[in-house]
């Protein structure tokens, strides 16, 4: 963006803020999600939608993992300065389920099928080069490049810490979330060691043949 507005007269609640992200092109709500006082000013510092995720008890920027990021148009406060509205570019689908919006299920109805993803090897190697870019920028402020600047002790205790979320994953919806940011921390891992996708692959495809 280019200013930055005071937030100072904010009210945060717990350290946090309720968000609503609405598609500045079509007024669709996307979704409802939260932010910190870090996580705002991430969001205004670099143009794109940061949350502050309860569950994982950290910072996020909407689509890190995905590419499915926000762009950030303009921030509303409401009249109470309690909750912000923000209006987005989504690029992709805003739901983790494919959907583009997280309200796609009407009360009292049979929730709508998720839509097809893509999960073929192309979504990972997007993603392999996304974590690159961040890797190498210099003036970037993101939780990709937050990692690389900790260095190797946090980029393992991480991916340690998603492969845990996956086994403890008490539904089959939760296991495919937990095991998405499994995959984005693997990348980041082999991104730090220098490897990449193809050389695992590689070793994937002369298991294979030796198997044979």
């Amino acid at each position: 963006m280019s200013e930055s507005p005071d937030i100072s007269n904010l009210r945060f609640a717990d350290g946090l803020i309720p968000v609503v992200a609405v598609d500045d092109r079509t007024g669709a709500v996307i979704t409802l999600a939260y932010m910190n006082e870090e996580a705002l000013k991430l969001t205004i510092s670099t143009g794109f939608a940061h949350y502050y995720s309860r569950s994982k008890g950290r910072i996020r920027m909407k689509g890190e993992t995905s590419g499915n990021t926000q762009k950030i148009v303009k921030i509303f406060t409401d009249c109470d300065s309690d909750s912000v509205l923000i209006r987005v570019e989504q690029k992709g689908p805003g739901c983790h389920t494919g959907e583009f919006s997280c309200f796609h299920s009407e009360l009292g109805k049979e929730g709508v099928k998720p839509a097809g993803l893509n999960y073929s090897l192309s979504v990972l190697r997007d993603l392999e080069s996304v974590i690159s870019q961040r890797k190498l920028s210099g003036g970037v402020d993101s939780y990709t490049k937050s990692l690389f600047n900790k260095g190797r002790e946090e980029i393992y205790k991480k991916f340690g810490e998603e492969a845990v979320e996956v086994l403890v994953a008490n539904s089959r919806d939760r296991t495919i979330y937990e095991t998405a940011d499994m995959f984005y921390h693997l990348l980041v891992l082999l991104s730090f060691n220098e490897i990449k996708l193809d050389d695992v692959m590689h070793e994937l495809s002369r298991r294979r043949v030796s198997d044979e």
